[in-house]
């Protein structure tokens, strides 16, 4: 049996500190590389002067670590993939930053890694990149002389080609993918618009048997969306923490239905729109008032970027406004959290809500919506009110699909949702649980990582980035 071998900026690997991974990719990993004695590579996330990589064995589980120079975070995760690719990828290019010292750290440290690990690798490993900060990962793993079968997910939407071209060398970056032999997206639309590029800017070719050819280069690039650990969500929201954390949220809700969202603090998330949106709601319909209480959980990331500075001012003023404009003696409208609860605690704050608000601008996947639908109870579902513009939507269609930038359509539908009867609530749900346990993390790692299995190892071709 190959090994695996895992790469991303970051290790979820479990330690003695962390004797538990941490979120549904890191469970389905770990499992894996359990599974196939692998290794599972990354950043630390500490600075210090670049030393060689430090392995921890753990839980039948080997990760392997290696801290960065601050001058390298600055410039690489930081700057290129946090203030560059990110907003850039999620269309919002008035937020993108394009610095030429952004992308040599991006490149540099790509390279880094590519030179630590590559000596690690067993002719027979199957590799498997994962995300926005890897994409030349593989390219470079190619320069170090390895031929082994290399796959790359992207978390995160796949940019329209009018769009990348704002970024300088896009044409480079996208070349850089071919090294691949498997590439990954969550959805359709994520991968027509990848197929687009190839198309029109490289004069690419593709096959219905997901095949990408550029030149004498042919991959394989497919539409694999990732679930939740959805049998461990399940359990999570029927545990006593879970119970405690329900029957504390609803008596403290003095009968009112609660409206919740649980985000990281990101613009990408909608989350300005949401408050306004809610806003909307309680401006246009008073008599709703003795009804809701909207509950939005945010904890903040990526604090030394200026623009994430901005969403928090901005969402800490609309949270005083809409609390000032509506509140009452007995009654706060929007209960607004600046810090990550544990799963339990979620699962039951999921269980308790009536409606599960997730409204991002742009989301690959967005997994709260799937952990929303898991958590609900079968008998009394909640109703899940969804950006059409998330990745989720195209699985989750009992959703209340809403475009997420008019007000008013998300006022209707927080409307909707509160009058809704109990038949078509659980004839919405249906469905979408059973999707999110069907097609959960462990499903989406196995497909990938059997078809990247599957796949002929690279041939001997020239690979021009």
């Amino acid at each position: 049996m190959s090994r695996l071998i895992v790469i991303s900026n970051r290790v979820s690997a479990p330690t003695p500190q962390q004797p538990s991974a941490q979120g549904g990719l890191a469970v389905a990993l770990t499992a894996a590389l359990r599974e196939a004695d692998g290794i599972w590579f990354g950043w630390s996330g500490e600075t210090g002067e670049t030393g060689e990589l430090k392995f921890e064995t753990f839980d039948g589980v080997t990760s392997a670590t290696i801290d960065l120079p601050e001058q390298d975070v600055e410039e690489y995760y930081d700057g290129y993939a946090n203030r560059t690719l990110w907003p850039l990828f999620h269309y919002r290019l008035g937020l993108t930053e394009f610095e030429r010292d952004f992308q040599g750290g991006y490149e540099r440290v790509n390279r880094l890694f590519a030179e630590v690990i590559s000596p690690h690798i067993e002719p027979d490993d199957l590799i498997w990149v994962h995300d926005y900060h890897m994409i030349p990962l593989g390219w470079l793993l190619r320069q170090q002389g390895i031929t082994n079968r290399l796959g790359f997910f992207l978390h995160i939407p796949w940019p329209p080609t009018d769009l990348l071209h704002a970024l300088p060398e896009h044409r480079r970056l996208v070349e850089a993918l071919f090294a691949y032999d498997l590439v990954g997206f969550h959805t359709r639309e994520w991968l027509e618009t990848f197929h687009d590029y190839v198309v029109r800017e490289m004069g690419g070719t593709i096959e219905d048997d997901d095949r990408v050819t550029v030149g004498g280069r042919t991959i394989r690039a497919i539409a694999c969306p990732i679930g939740i650990d959805a049998r461990e969500f399940i359990a999570s929201a029927q545990s006593n923490e879970a119970v405690t954390t329900q029957n504390r949220v609803v008596e403290s809700l003095s009968g009112r239905r609660l409206i919740v969202g649980v985000d990281r603090l990101d613009y990408s998330k909608g989350l300005e729109e949401r408050f306004n949106g809610y806003l909307r709601f309680l401006d246009t319909r008073p008599d709703a008032h003795a009804q809701v209480t909207m509950l939005q959980i945010a904890p903040p990331s990526r604090a030394s970027v200026q623009s994430y500075q901005d969403i928090r001012a901005t969402l800490d003023a609309l949270s005083g406004r809409i609390n000032g404009a509506h509140a009452e003696i007995d009654w706060v409208p929007l209960r607004y959290v600046n810090r990550g609860l544990p799963r339990g605690v979620l699962a039951g704050v999921y269980r308790a809500a009536k409606i599960g608000l997730v409204t991002p601008l742009r989301d690959g996947m967005n997994l709260v919506a799937k952990e929303f639908v898991a958590a609900q109870d079968p008998e009394d579902p909640g109703v899940l009110i969804l950006s059409r513009f998330a990745g989720a939507a195209a699985q989750l269609t009992g959703a209340l699909l809403i475009n997420p930038y008019s007000p008013d359509e998300m006022a209707d539908a927080i409307e909707h949702a509160l009058n809704m009867p109990r038949d078509e609530r659980i004839a919405r749900w249906r469905p979408m649980f059973d999707n999110v346990v069907d097609e959960d993390v462990i499903w989406w790692r196995k497909r990938f990582t059997e078809v990247l299995a599957s796949t002929e190892r690279v041939a001997e071709v020239a690979l021009e980035v």
